[in-house]
């Protein structure tokens, strides 16, 4: 991660605007009054500075046919991670789905073993044996593949944090596209009958794969979706704004209130997928404005700038510092050999628990696992 170059611990207060916060089922709200340090804003400053770069890294890789296979980018949705990164601690747990590479940033992966990784590469952060779809780093459950298959798993985090007198939550990602999953409700269901530690998060960008919101969703509120379970619903686009609300969220889960429903609204830039032009199914002009009037780094630029926290060449210089090193990881990601064919058989059983061979593609092939 690129340096500030600041350690002011100066703190400023900021008022964030009436629209930051929309709740439902509780009279509770999170305070728009926000204390934060420079070095904090300047901090959540380079890391969404240096994920827009690692996502267009990502993007030239792909489009040169580095990158095989899917490949998911998160422009534009930076400060959903970021945001919540700052609130939380490692005893907290995040899991999502694919759209990834960002949470595995912020909960502690090297730029160099996230780019390797979408390369299929050997020092790749899950050994290059998962690609866009699968990373996964301390507290940090991916990066999965299934639509909606991760808000179990991570309900069932939530009851290992409750079984263990865990003070922690876990935040539990998806996108608008699986929220109509029903998988996602039974979790719902579990996780209010047991009023476990889970804060269910939906990333509403506005899109599934090609489909407005709108088409695919009979309420678009998805905070409100579970009726039972209080909601939330913050400005996603506002890094300050998903720092409190998430602050708020994890108070009220550990301090045993049961789950929450959140919904973070934002906006990706580029389509569903590489192989998505995202455009036949909403306009340039949308994309644009959305760029030009909601952007998160740009946002956070503004406040740094009106607060006096930094000047506009110190921001410039962060911008070519985050360009500097992951240039130098893309380089070293790529320099890093395939992994060896013996990889495609390990990390399948729980160690200590491996049988002596696994089967191939057909009942009659099979290969020695030790």
């Amino acid at each position: 991660m690129p340096s500030t170059g600041n350690t002011n611990s100066e703190k400023i207060r900021l008022t964030l605007p009436d629209t930051a916060f929309q709740m439902f089922a509780t009279d509770e709200k999170p305070d728009l009054s926000v204390e934060i340090s420079k070095e904090e804003l300047m901090d959540m400053y380079t890391k969404m500075t240096t994920m827009r770069r690692l996502e267009m890294a990502a993007d030239g890789l792909y489009k040169s046919k580095k990158i095989r296979g899917f490949c998911h980018l998160c422009t534009g949705q930076e400060a959903v991670s970021v945001g919540m990164e700052a609130a939380i601690n490692h005893h907290d747990n995040i899991i999502t789905a694919y759209r990834c590479h960002g949470f595995t940033y912020v909960r502690g992966g090297s730029l160099t073993s996230i780019l390797a990784e979408l390369m299929g590469h050997r020092d790749g952060i899950s050994k290059g044996k998962g690609g866009s779809m699968h990373m996964f780093s301390p507290s940090f459950y991916g990066g999965n593949g299934i639509v909606g298959a991760q808000v179990p798993l991570g309900t069932g985090i939530a009851f290992t944090q409750k079984y263990l007198e865990i003070p922690a939550a876990t935040f539990v990602l998806y996108g608008d596209g699986a929220a109509n999953q029903g998988q996602v409700f039974e979790s719902y269901n579990m996780a209010k009958l047991w009023d476990l530690p889970a804060i269910f998060v939906c990333e509403n960008n506005k899109y599934g794969m090609g489909t407005s919101d709108k088409r695919s969703s009979a309420s678009t509120e998805y905070y409100k979706r579970a009726g039972y379970i209080p909601g939330i619903q913050i400005d996603g686009m506002d890094v300050l704004a998903v720092l409190r609300g998430c602050e708020w969220a994890k108070n009220w889960a550990v301090s045993g209130k049961g789950p929450l429903v959140m919904e973070m609204t934002t906006y990706r830039y580029g389509g569903h997928s590489m192989s998505d032009p995202g455009t036949t199914y909403r306009t340039r002009e949308e994309i644009q404005r959305m760029r030009s009037t909601a952007d998160p780094i740009t946002g956070l630029k503004h406040i740094l700038l009106d607060n006096k926290v930094a000047e506009e060449d110190e921001l410039k210089a962060i911008d070519k510092e985050a360009r500097k090193v992951v240039d130098k990881a893309s380089k070293e990601a790529e320099a890093s050999p395939e992994p060896d064919l013996k990889e495609f058989y390990t990390e399948i059983y729980a160690e200590g628990t491996e049988p002596d061979f696994v089967r191939g593609r057909i009942p009659a092939e099979s290969h020695r696992y030790r």
